[in-house]
């Protein structure tokens, strides 16, 4: 289990300030990617990009509610993603037996344990697809 050094984002249950903080988040990492497709190196995958924009695509599918609570964790998950030198729950996906699901567990700053999930495809292209507390 990876110690996180960031704590959740601020905002509470109010959905526009919590993804108004994810969003600065999101827009600096986007800054530092070339052609704007915001990824983060991860340790544990030796350095390869794990690409972050899927996330926001499985995020709209979801009810308000479980969008604030899973947003408030962004912080804590992109730290776990590039730092984290802990192996994964590895899986392969039901629906796609050509894809590996990776599943990480952190603890954030204020000790609440959280999840992250990775997708991998076929080509071997690792995606952030979420984050959830336990």
């Amino acid at each position: 289990m990876y110690q996180s050094k960031r704590g959740r984002l601020p905002g509470g249950s109010n959905y526009n300030k919590v993804v108004r903080a994810a969003r600065l988040e999101h827009r600096a990492l986007q800054k530092n990617a070339p052609r704007r497709l915001a990824y983060v190196k991860s340790r544990y995958f030796k350095g390869k990009k794990i690409f972050i924009d899927e996330f926001w695509m499985h995020l709209k599918q979801k009810p308000p509610a479980d969008r604030v609570r899973r947003l408030r964790l962004y912080a804590c998950a992109i730290d776990l993603i590039m730092n984290s030198p802990f192996e994964p729950t590895t899986r392969i996906n039901q629906n796609k037996p050509g894809e590996k699901l990776h599943r990480f567990t952190g603890l954030s700053a204020n000790d609440e344990i959280f999840y992250v999930q990775i997708r991998e495809s076929k080509k071997g292209r690792k995606y952030f697809m979420s984050t959830f507390p336990e």
